[in-house]
This record gives C-alpha cells, structure tokens and sequence, in this order.
C-alpha cells in the first residue's frame, strides 16, 4: 500500500466535496477558528484553553506507556520521519498546533502476518492540572497481520493530538479509545485511518470523563476492498461536551463502512455548570469512482433529565448511482413512556425500569467490543452514571 504524505493545494473554504478539505501539517496555514465555522459552530471555542489560537503553548508533557507483545515494535520518531502522516494529515488548526508542538511521537508496529493474541494495551495520561501538552501516537499494522489495540486516556490538564491508525493490505486491526479523563480535562484529538486493500478496521469510541472531549475521525481507503466499522458510546453529565466529528471518504471501489453511536446524556438545571451537551457529526462522502459502496451509519441520543442537549447531523455526499446502499438515521429523544410502562406492568418498580432501557440502550454497541475487560468497564461506569441519574430525579 503507498500512501502520499502532502498536503491538500485547495484553499480553506474552497473545497469541492468534504473529502477535498484543506489539510496542513503546518499550523499557519489554518485561520483561527471562530464560532461561525462549520467545524467548530458547535464547540464551545472559548472553553479550550487556547488550543485553538495559539495561546496554549506547551507547559507539561504527556506520557504514553505500551504494553510488550511479542512482534510488536515500539518506538519514538521526530518530526520529518517519512512515516508520520501516512495515515492522515491535519484538517484543522488544533491538529495542526498539536503536528507542531509534539516532542516525540510514538510509533507502535505490528509485524507483517503477525497475530497478536493479546490487545496492544496503550495508556496516555494528560500533562497534569493547570498543564498544557501535545502528543502524537501512530499504529502501523503491517500487510496481513491482525491486532486489537485499546487505548486508555486518563489524568488531568489540556492535551490535544493526532492519532494514525495505518492498516496494510489484508490486514486487520481492532481499536478501542477510551477517553476517561479527569473532570478538569480538556481534550482534542484527531484519529486518522488510511486503509489498504481488503483491510478491516474497527474502531471504538468511548467518551466518558473530561470537561471537553472533541474527537474527529477520518478513514480513507486507498484500495479496494476495505471494510470500516465506527463505534461510538459516550454519557455526558453537567458540565461536560463531549463531540465527535466523523468523516468516511469512499474513494474507491468496492468498500464497506459502517457506524453505530449512541450517547445519554444527563444535566441539572439547578447546577451553576453549562448544560450538558453531545454533539455528532456524520459525514460520508462516495466519490465517483467508488462504486459498488455499501454504507450506512446511526446516531442514538437518551436524554436522561432536563439541562441537557444533543446535537446531531447525519450528511451523505454521493458522486455515482452505482453503489450498493447508502443510508443515514438519527433520533434525540427522552425515555419511551410506553417501555417504562411495559416493565412497571410486570412488576419492575420505575427506577430499575429506566436503568433496563439505558442497559438495552447502550448494549448494542458494547457487544460490538471484543474485549471482556473493556466491557466489563464500561458496563460499570454506565451503572455509577445510572447512580447519579437516579439521585437527580429523586431531588
């Protein structure tokens, strides 16, 4: 698989098609965004710590630790290694700040037609409270190897990045990105993936802890045959935004992707904290030489109590009739009153009626996850987030 390391030459602003967007490792090249942007209309610019302007330079640095796995290979590389931005490039000025201000990024390799048994445990902790950091982190998985890789994003502090997942020819590679950060933390990550021929890419999102959490995902195929599978499962409280930004270019023929997120959300009115807010941006472009696409993709949202918000927008861009499907779905709404009534007929008192449809609710995604012990957690933190739902409506 060769993939090009440039630069998109089109103009911000002047891009045909969401897939020709300008791109730039170089932050200069990036006006400062502002609330009337399309890509940040829904972030709440001023409570990003100057990652956007400039304002934020680095003060701390991150950490990022991986477990040993036989076949794998990890290693650290400056910038101008021809390996960085073979997954992706840029897109907006916050990826382009943390290309800039990286110390060190962290190359992980798995091996061609290596098959990793255990996943590839990486755990990235924020610079600290008060702190300011940026990171970089690549998996390369090599021409018919296998691997699942779990991320885990933990600690306090401002910390923004990218992310490249670079998937070769025949091979697959599994990822679940676990963003738990502290209560204080700011986060924005770009997560990129460049897939080859006949590649197989899961990946799971999970945003559970930080004040903002915005993570913007973009897969590219660069060969026939790619099959792309997008998770997503995130509960916001008071306070929190959680937003995800998600863009699948069908650039050839002949490949699959797929997209299931889900989130519940649960504010306080009476709180002094901004409501809470989710926010999910669909976007799948089919170009015209994609033909023989099949696509579709979903975004559920539960609103659990009042001061809460849910912003959705499923986008289809398609350039051939020849495909093999394309849809898009989206719905925002409370619990259902006749489901909670379903159960209360049969005995099960309201509280623990509600807490069966969230467990419904989110289980389609959580089984989507191969990891027993990645379930196993988020099945605990959806019940310590019922806990605290069950509290605010017995007030």
């Amino acid at each position: 698989m060769t993939i090009e390391n440039t630069a998109a030459a089109t103009p911000a602003g002047s891009a045909l098609n969401k897939g020709e967007i300008f791109t730039s490792f170089d932050v200069d090249a990036f006006e400062v965004p502002g609330g009337r942007d399309e890509i940040w209309r829904f972030t709440p610019l001023r409570r990003l710590r100057g990652l956007h302007d400039g304002s934020a330079p680095s003060t701390g640095r991150a950490s990022i630790e991986v477990s040993e796995r036989p076949g794998v290979t990890v290693e650290t590389a400056r910038r101008g290694d021809e390996r960085l931005g073979q997954g992706g490039v840029p897109a907006d000025r916050v990826a382009a700040q943390a290309f800039s201000s990286f110390n060190e990024a962290t190359i992980v390799t798995v091996g061609r037609n290596t098959q990793v048994e255990a996943p590839i445990e990486i755990t990235i902790t924020g610079p600290g409270a008060g702190a300011t950091a940026y990171g970089h982190l690549q998996v390369r998985v090599e021409e018919l190897a296998d691997a699942v890789v779990v991320i885990d994003q933990r600690g306090s502090g401002v910390y923004a990045d990218n992310i490249e997942f670079v998937v070769g020819d025949g091979a697959s590679l599994k990822v679940v990105s676990i963003a738990d950060w502290a209560d204080d933390a700011v986060n924005v990550s770009m997560h990129h993936a460049a897939l080859g021929k006949d590649a197989v890419f899961r990946h799971a999102a999970v945003q559970l802890g930080g004040e903002i959490v915005r993570m913007t995902g973009r897969v590219r195929y660069h060969a026939t045959g790619g099959d792309a599978e997008l998770y997503g499962l995130y509960f916001a409280d008071d306070g929190q935004h959680l937003e995800s930004r998600l863009l699948i270019d069908h650039a050839e023929p002949h490949c699959r992707s797929h997209v299931i997120y889900k989130g519940a959300l649960q504010g306080d009115p009476d709180s002094k904290l901004p409501d809470a807010h989710a926010v999910w941006i669909g976007d799948v472009l089919i170009r015209a030489a994609a033909t023989g696409t099949d696509t579709y993709e979903i975004n559920r949202n539960l609103v659990l109590t009042d001061g809460a918000r849910a912003d959705s927008v499923p986008n289809l861009e398609i350039e051939t009739g020849e495909i093999v499907g394309a849809g898009h779905a989206s719905t925002t709404g409370r619990f259902d009153d006749e489901q909670v009534f379903y159960l209360q007929a049969r005995g099960i008192p309201e509280d623990q009626a509600r807490k069966l449809i969230v467990r419904g609710f989110f289980n389609e995604v959580i089984q989507k996850i191969t990891v027993p012990e990645v379930r196993d957690r988020l099945t605990d933190a959806i019940e310590h987030e019922l806990a605290i739902t069950e509290g605010k409506l017995s007030q």
